[in-house]
């Protein structure tokens, strides 16, 4: 088939690459979001699939939106069989879904229909799933909400940080997506509907969701790190300044503190949450790197009761 790949961050690489290397279909283009300001200099900078089109010597179309009349011209030019889709990063119009024949087919990664949204590793991570997974299915004017073509399972490990567990579903999700084009083309692979059950949203995780609340058990406290890490970043307040957590680590046992009351030892640094405690292992201050919690805590010098999160 022809092929129109729609993907902007670097999670949406693989599927690309594997796509490209398939020698099945032809991509023709790659859909992304347009250049944005990075770094300190905030310079534009092009998309992770952007720069990998490029790099292939693939056509890139930077739509600002989607229903541009510019772009849909272009994609009717291209006259695309079917448009993977990747974390594309904007809702796709009706106009655009009608031009490829065989649809608009996206990468989800969850079990649908859990997790439908912006944020689905996130929030499972959150939530403490022991076991996620991927989803390929016909893109609706709906929220995540079309038939299902294939789906695979990952475990969540117990110390997996969103970040890990959206790295290995990428590479493996990826396969999922060849092999749904490959599926598609065949006349071998249909879509399902959704279940009406058991569905659950997974909104885009805001800076101020991922604000620790040490009156939680320390199984939510080591949650909802895990889950914010790489981004947005749980944090907590030290001193009126933005302490964000890293790494941390529930200690099963240690109950002798107050939510949210610091206690160090030499190489080690607690808080107290509503259970027990949880040690933090790495934290970065506003305005400086990452570094060890035992020798933040050195630097600030913590006296005896004092709080974090107030």
């Amino acid at each position: 088939m022809k092929l129109v790949f729609a993907g902007t961050p670097e999670v949406a690489v693989p599927a690309l690459d594997a796509l490209i290397a398939s020698g099945r279909h032809e991509v023709a283009a790659v859909v992304t979001r347009p250049d944005a300001p990075a770094g300190r200099g905030r310079r534009l900078v092009a998309s992770p699939v952007a720069e990998r089109a490029e790099e292939a010597g693939i056509e890139v179309l930077k739509p600002a939106k989607p229903r541009e009349e510019g772009f849909l011209a272009r994609l009717r030019e291209i006259a695309p069989d079917c448009c993977p889709v990747v974390a594309y990063g904007a809702l796709l119009p009706k106009a655009a879904l009608d031009v490829p024949a065989r649809g608009w087919v996206n990468l989800h990664f969850s079990l649908l229909p859990a997790w439908r949204g912006a944020a689905p590793v996130q929030h499972s991570v959150m939530a403490g799933d022991e076991v996620t997974g991927a989803s390929t299915f016909l893109i609706e004017e709906g929220l995540d909400s079309g038939p299902v073509y294939g789906v695979l399972t990952e475990e969540v490990r117990p110390t997996d940080t969103s970040g890990d567990l959206l790295t290995r579903l990428a590479f493996a999700g990826a396969g999922l997506l060849a092999a749904t084009m490959d599926g598609i083309e065949d006349g071998t692979l249909h879509a399902v509907p959704q279940p009406a059950e058991g569905v659950t949203l997974a909104p885009k995780i805001s800076v101020e969701n991922a604000r620790i609340e040490w009156s939680a058990p320390a199984l939510r406290v080591d949650r909802v790190v895990r889950g914010c890490t790489p981004a947005p970043g749980a944090w907590t307040l030290f001193r009126g300044e933005r302490l964000k957590l890293v790494q941390a680590a529930p200690v099963v046992g240690r109950a002798d503190l107050a939510p949210g009351e610091l206690s160090v030892a030499k190489n080690n640094v607690y808080v107290g949450t509503g259970s027990h405690a949880v040690e933090l292992l790495w934290v970065q201050p506003q305005g400086k790197k990452p570094m060890r919690a035992a020798d933040w805590a050195r630097g600030v010098r913590i006296v005896p009761g004092e709080l974090v999160g107030s």
